[in-house]
């Protein structure tokens, strides 16, 4: 088993209401165990090329024994589930109704097309940051160290906890 750790983000159709499905998602996943999940923060866009919604954003760890491109895929299945669609051609970080990102696998490091680890803009995202060193203080980044210490450089990224949606 090998713990790795999972961004999830909405604005559309509901932000906290699609992380709520996102977490009860990652629970059926197979072979795979979740053992923490943040709570919501809301956080303003980065990136973007217009006006957008802002964020609703968590950070989940699990302990699984897919690989990591099997649970990337299976993350791709809970996007398509609700109603993401990606856009090869459309615009980089465009408003979506989930997001979910593997963060990190472990210790593991990997350049692969479709694939890197850990993700390569998680050190300068404190939407990423802010949750992962709620639930897991002591994470490091490999090749980066702490996580953190990285929450210096995003101190003046709007990341502000907000309700958790009660799935019914």
């Amino acid at each position: 088993m090998t713990l790795a750790a999972i961004g999830l983000g909405s604005n559309l159709a509901h932000p906290r209401r699609q992380i709520a499905r996102a977490r009860y998602a990652l629970t059926r996943l197979p072979r795979t165990r979740v053992l923490a999940v943040s709570r919501n923060y809301l956080t303003a866009p980065i990136g973007t090329t217009g006006p957008q919604p802002d964020y609703v954003n968590a950070v989940a760890i699990v302990d699984t024994s897919l690989t990591p491109r099997a649970l990337l895929a299976r993350l791709f299945e809970i996007e398509r589930r609700q109603r993401r669609r990606r856009d090869p051609d459309g615009p980089r970080n465009a408003a979506r109704t989930l997001d979910l990102d593997l963060l990190l696998f472990s210790s593991r490091r990997l350049h692969a097309p479709g694939l890197s680890l850990p993700h390569p803009r998680m050190h300068l995202r404190g939407f990423v940051l802010v949750p992962l060193v709620e639930i897991a203080p002591h994470a490091a980044i490999p090749g980066r160290g702490l996580a953190s210490r990285a929450l210096r450089a995003v101190r003046n990224q709007r990341v502000v906890p907000t309700r958790v949606h009660v799935s019914r």
